[in-house]
């Protein structure tokens, strides 16, 4: 039941603007603003909606991490943009596959937490 529950709640997550909510530390120390991040972002991939956002660090960056679904194409496009200087850092294509994988990373976080 806990991991039905746990799976519902991980489903709903992503079909939200956010996986989860900013750490406030990360927040203070990000330069660029989200909102200009975000712009950034969608400028780099045509017709794209954000399905969803988080602000971490990554390889050393402190980075905006966007996924963006585009109407008619399978899987999202990633863009993560530098939170330190506005610019994109990695622009990539998430097949269907993927997207589960990281969708049950994400729930397997959920489950972790106390």
């Amino acid at each position: 039941m806990k991991g039905t529950v746990l799976m519902i709640i991980g489903s709903a997550m992503l079909a939200t603007a956010s996986f989860a909510a900013d750490d406030p530390k990360l927040v203070a120390e990000a330069k660029i603003k989200e909102t200009e991040a975000r712009t950034t972002a969608l400028a780099q991939v045509r017709n794209g909606t954000v399905r969803a956002e988080e602000l971490e660090r990554e390889h050393g960056h402190l980075i905006y991490s966007y996924d963006i679904e585009v109407p008619g194409k399978s899987g999202i496009d990633e863009v993560n943009v530098d939170a330190m200087t506005g610019k994109v850092i990695a622009k990539t294509h998430e097949g269907p596959k993927l997207e589960r994988k990281e969708a049950a990373e994400a729930r397997e976080k959920l489950e972790q937490k106390p």
